[in-house]
């Protein structure tokens, strides 16, 4: 991955109001109403900063990958949102190549994984949650070779057409290999609670499973963002976590406007 610096912590000022987390939009050119709804909400909402916890992009084969049309486009929507606020982003398992390049065209922040951010008097700890899925074996090697740099530096030494058409052929076995719906592996309880006892908190917020949600568990809290899909009309959702001094809500995109 290129050199880029990663916040482990954010500590938000008393004039926060209210703060936004989202994940797993898998911005991709064939799902445009979801790529519409991500920038409608990008340009409405009246968060004060805005943080969001990996899997923005479907597949992101490397920063040069951003002067394509439809990145293009997404970039250029994220440098409109940071000129009203602050806006983080975390690496997912699709995205885990959004480096310095990227960040300095959007103008946005990189985040540690995990990491904290501090509001309104508490903490918690924010993370995409992959990493946690420890049942899922094959994708936590398959994660260790490609979080390698020495992997990262091969793969993008290619030309972008190539790192495209091998991320095309990678996505396609992999449908292949799911005929029926895809069940993704829930956190592990044990390393979830390490985390948060080493962060100084109860309380996580994450993505990646696909299971929205906000569960009370056994000494902790969980909050699970929902993924978006808009373009599947069996499956239509996509939500936004808002934090406040009053706590945390679910909200539709266009709630968190005006």
């Amino acid at each position: 991955m290129t050199s880029a610096s990663f916040l482990p912590e954010v500590r938000l000022d008393g004039a926060v109001r209210a703060v936004d987390f989202i994940s797993d939009i898998h911005l991709a050119e064939n799902m445009p109403a979801t790529a519409a709804a991500w920038e409608a909400f990008l340009a409405g909402t009246t968060a004060d900063a805005l943080f969001l916890l990996g899997d923005v992009f479907e597949v992101w084969v490397g920063d040069d990958a951003r002067e394509r049309p439809f990145e293009a486009r997404c970039v250029a929507a994220l440098a409109r949102a940071v000129r009203r606020m602050p806006v983080y982003v975390q690496h997912g398992n699709r995205d885990f190549l959004l480096g310095a390049g990227f960040a300095h065209a959007a103008g946005v922040q990189l985040l540690a994984d995990p990491c904290t951010v501090s509001a309104f008097g508490r903490r918690v700890l924010v993370t995409h949650g992959d990493e946690l899925c420890v049942e899922d074996v094959p994708y936590q090697l398959f994660r260790q070779q490609v979080r390698d740099p020495a992997y990262q530096a091969q793969f993008l030494a290619q030309s972008l057409e190539a790192r495209l058409a091998l991320a095309a052929r990678m996505r396609a076995a992999s449908r292949e290999r799911h005929d029926e719906p895809v069940t993704f592996a829930d956190v592990d309880p044990p390393m979830a609670r390490a985390w948060l006892a080493a962060a100084g908190t109860d309380t996580m917020i994450h993505g990646h499973t696909h299971r929205p949600g906000s569960q009370a568990l056994e000494g902790w809290t969980r909050h699970v963002l929902s993924d978006w899909d808009l373009d599947a009309p069996e499956r239509r959702r996509a939500e936004v976590l808002r934090w406040t001094a009053a706590g945390f809500a679910r909200l539709a995109p266009e709630q968190a406007g005006p």
